[in-house]
């Protein structure tokens, strides 16, 4: 289980790009990020799992003027000093988020925690790379990402070990190490602290689908739909769970609810596709 769907709940997602294969997603031999060609891939260049990580150039998909903007920005870093260094490596971060280039997002908030660090710089680093760990499009890169993922998170949690958010993305992260269970073990704490968590509740959900346990995932969504009746990955993830479990009847009214709950054109792709299969 080394590439992991997007277990961030933010409500960007339940557009299409997290739905759209996420039945064989949940069944993939070793899972896999629910991605697409909107979403710019956090495989496009080396990482080290070191402190030592360097950044990377702009992504293709960045325009000129992004680009530009870019280049100018990295050559004022390199002849800055002192607080104006900090100023740019923010920026610099900024503009990364901007064109979905994450790991070198969280290269530069990573420089700025080194120089003030804290609870909350650590974590924003942390989870620059968190999202490009979500994207991970090999599983070499995913180790990488994971590792580096980890080794900040870690200072989060020094900082403050109740840190719940964190503590669910390290669990997360870990999944990619050698002892995935740990990662579990994790969720399972933060939801002992919070049974109503959302995003841990979330991925346990998928961590289940992707170990073939439809029924285990069906309770999973079920308490995460019970806790939020408007959240659109878990209905229709309940939906792919139910329908796994062999539970027809209960998988189409959860697709059903999910179409009432967004008219993202590709979720609604995905859910026709879905409810054909039930036929």
């Amino acid at each position: 289980m080394f590439l992991l769907p997007k277990g961030v709940m933010k409500p960007k997602e339940g557009k299409g790009e997290a739905a759209r294969d996420a039945a064989a997603t949940a069944t993939r031999d070793g899972g896999g990020p629910a991605t697409s060609g909107s979403k710019a891939e956090a495989s496009s260049g080396p990482v080290s799992a070191s402190a030592g990580t360097t950044p990377e150039q702009p992504h293709t998909m960045a325009s000129a003027e992004q680009r530009k903007e870019l280049s100018t920005l990295a050559a004022r870093y390199q002849t800055a000093e002192g607080v104006g260094k900090l100023r740019v490596a923010n920026d610099l971060a900024a503009q990364y988020q901007k064109v979905q280039r994450f790991d070198s997002a969280g290269y530069y908030y990573e420089q700025v925690a080194i120089a003030k660090p804290g609870e909350q710089a650590w974590k924003r680093a942390a989870d620059q790379y968190f999202e490009a760990y979500s994207f991970a499009a090999t599983e070499e890169r995913a180790k990488l990402l994971s590792a580096k993922t980890r080794e900040l998170y870690e200072k989060v949690l020094k900082q403050n070990p109740q840190n719940l958010d964190a503590k669910t993305n390290m669990g997360m992260a870990l999944m990619a190490s050698d002892n995935p269970v740990s990662g579990i073990m994790m969720l399972r704490e933060v939801l002992a602290a919070d049974p109503k968590n959302e995003k841990a509740l979330y991925n346990l959900g998928i961590l289940a689908l992707q170990s073939n346990q439809a029924d285990k995932a069906v309770e999973r969504f079920q308490e995460l739909v019970k806790v939020n009746p408007k959240n659109v990955n878990g209905q229709f993830y309940l939906g792919v769970a139910l329908a796994q479990d062999g539970k027809k009847e209960q998988a189409k009214q959860a697709f059903l609810k999910t179409k009432s709950l967004s008219a993202d054109p590709g979720l609604l792709t995905s859910v026709n596709e879905e409810l054909k299969k039930l036929q």
